[in-house]
C-alpha cells in the first residue's frame, strides 16, 4: 500500500467521451492523491482505457474537466469560465509530469534499452547524455535489467521489454504514472517480474493508475479499486470491500466470471 497525502494528483470531474455517436464516459468523477494507488476494473469495454487515455490528453473530452497537479489538462480557463484547447507545446509540457505504459511496449526497436531509456530526458528535458547515461542504467538496475542495457528490443522477452518502458517513463521523473494494462500483451511467466517492479514503485510512493485484468494485484497493491461498467463509475474502495463485500450488482456479476 502507498503511502498517500491529501495532495490532489489527478482529479476528473463529471467526464464525457464518445467516439462518433457511441458515449463511452459517461460523467466519470475520480480524484487521486499524491502516493495513492488506483486501480481500474471491469469488463472489456467498460472505458477503462478511453478514461486514463483522456487524462493524458490522448483522447480529448467532449465535457468535463480533469485537473493534473491542480492544473487544466490540455485547457485553459477563460475569464468567462469556458475552455479553450491550450497549445501543443502547454500541452507536451503537462504530459511530461503524467507517464504512460502501455500494453504494447513501442520502443525504438533501432535503439538499445538505455538508448530507449535516455532520448526523452536528453531531447526533451534537456539533460546532459552524462547524466542522462547514469540515470538510465540506474533505472535499468532498478527494474532488474542491469545487465540488458546494450540489448536491441528484439533480443529481450516482452516481460523485460515491457520494464524497459516502465524505465524510460520513469526518466522523465513524473508525479504520476498511468498504466494501460501492462500486462495484457505478455507471456504468462512474464507477468510476475512485471507485477512485481510496479508493486515496487507502489512501495516506494508512486502516484499510479493502473488498468488491469490481474485481480491478485489489485487486490494485494491497490490503496483503492474502482469499478467502471458501461462507461459509469459504479463502486470504489479498498480491495477488501470491493473483492469481498461489492455492493452494486454488476460489480457482484463482473466478480463472479473473474474471480
Amino acid at each position: 500500500m502507498a503511502h498517500q497525502s491529501e495532495e490532489l494528483i489527478i482529479e476528473a470531474l463529471d467526464v464525457h467521451k464518445s467516439f462518433g455517436d457511441l458515449e463511452i464516459l459517461k460523467g466519470i468523477s475520480l480524484q487521486v492523491r499524491r502516493g495513492e494507488v488506483v486501480v481500474l476494473i471491469g469488463a472489456s469495454g467498460s472505458g477503462k482505457t478511453t478514461f486514463i487515455r483522456c487524462i493524458n490528453l490522448l483522447e480529448d473530452i467532449q465535457s468535463g474537466r480533469i485537473r493534473v497537479n491542480g492544473q487544466p489538462m490540455g485547457y485553459r480557463e477563460r475569464a468567462d469560465g469556458r475552455l479553450v484547447r491550450d497549445s501543443e507545446r502547454n500541452i507536451a509540457r503537462q504530459r511530461r509530469d503524467i507517464g504512460m505504459v502501455f500494453q504494447r511496449f513501442n520502443l525504438f526497436a533501432h535503439m538499445t534499452a538505455l538508448e530507449n531509456i535516455i532520448e526523452a530526458p536528453i531531447h526533451v528535458l534537456g539533460v546532459s547524455r552524462e547524466a542522462a547515461l547514469i540515470q538510465g542504467r540506474e533505472l535499468l538496475a532498478r527494474v532488474g535489467l542491469a545487465d540488458k542495457a546494450a540489448h536491441y528490443p528484439s533480443m529481450l522477452s516482452g516481460g523485460q521489454q515491457q520494464r524497459v518502458a516502465i524505465a524510460r517513463a520513469l526518466a522523465m521523473k513524473p508525479k504520476a504514472m498511468l498504466f494501460d494494462e501492462p500486462t495484457s500483451a505478455l507471456d504468462p511467466e512474464t507477468v510476475g517480474e512485471v507485477l512485481q517492479v510496479m508493486k515496487e514503485l507502489a512501495e516506494d510512493g508512486m502516484t499510479m493508475v493502473v488498468v488491469t485484468h490481474e485481480m491478485g494485484f489489485a487486490r494485494e497493491v491497490a490503496d483503492r479499486v474502482v469499478v467502471l461498467d458501461q462507461g459509469e463509475l459504479i463502486e470504489q474502495g479498498p480491495p477488501e470491500q470491493i473483492f469481498s463485500r461489492p455492493t452494486h450488482p454488476r460489480t457482484q456479476a463482473f466478480l463472479s466470471r473473474v474471480l
